[in-house]
């Protein structure tokens, strides 16, 4: 239970797909401009990352991996599916994240208009996918501890882009030189959010 617990915490704040790996910066910074949108396009990336991840942990372990088809027949000891991973994971992506569009379009569609193109282009989100490849790569050991990764690297990239939304609004009043307006002073902000995030390492998990 310390194990799934430390992964969630470890994916929020030290492997912060914005802040480490720079994953989702596209969505990260279109989106970001108000809170409202941040928030039902974070809380979407949330839900696709807690679905996904865990759905291609068991496709991964049942039958993309060398040997994970034994369960079949012991005759598959040898079969290697792993050439897939990118075809199936996105398949999975792909089907989730239509789930999500129909759903924000029919409770709310003031957010599914507001999100626009950057709802469906979830689909093609690479912080979605490098959550599913991360998984594959670190090799978690339990079903509880992939789902910890993929919940805990949805809210780090919640909490992201929340962050940037609500500075942004505020530097609205501020006095911005104008060759930085924009996107010139929401980059230097993430670097600046990116450092504060690496004061995290001193963690001991």
């Amino acid at each position: 239970m310390q194990e799934v617990f430390n992964i969630f915490i470890k994916s929020i704040f030290i492997d912060n797909m914005v802040f480490a790996y720079f994953l989702g910066m596209c969505s990260y910074l279109a989106v970001s401009k108000t809170v409202n949108t941040s928030v039902g396009l974070g809380a979407a990336v949330v839900f696709v990352l807690g679905i996904t991840v865990p759905v291609d942990y068991l496709l991964n372990e049942y039958i993309l991996k060398e040997g994970a088809l034994v369960w079949l027949d012991p005759s598959f000891a040898d079969a290697d599916l792993s050439f897939l991973s990118f075809i199936l994971f996105i398949a999975i992506i792909a089907s989730m994240v239509q789930l999500v569009e129909m759903i924000v379009e029919k409770f709310s569609p003031a957010l599914y208009s507001s999100l626009g193109i950057f709802l469906p282009l979830i689909a093609v989100n690479c912080a979605i996918l490098g959550g599913s490849l991360f998984m594959q790569e670190r090799e978690y050991q339990s079903l509880a501890e992939a789902t910890s990764f993929g919940l805990g690297s949805g809210v780090g990239w919640f909490l992201a882009i929340v962050g940037i939304a609500a500075i942004r609004e505020k530097i609205r009043y501020s006095n911005v030189p104008p060759a930085l307006r924009g996107l010139g002073i929401t980059f230097i902000i993430t670097g600046l959010m990116g450092i504060a995030f690496m004061s995290f390492l001193g963690i001991k998990l």
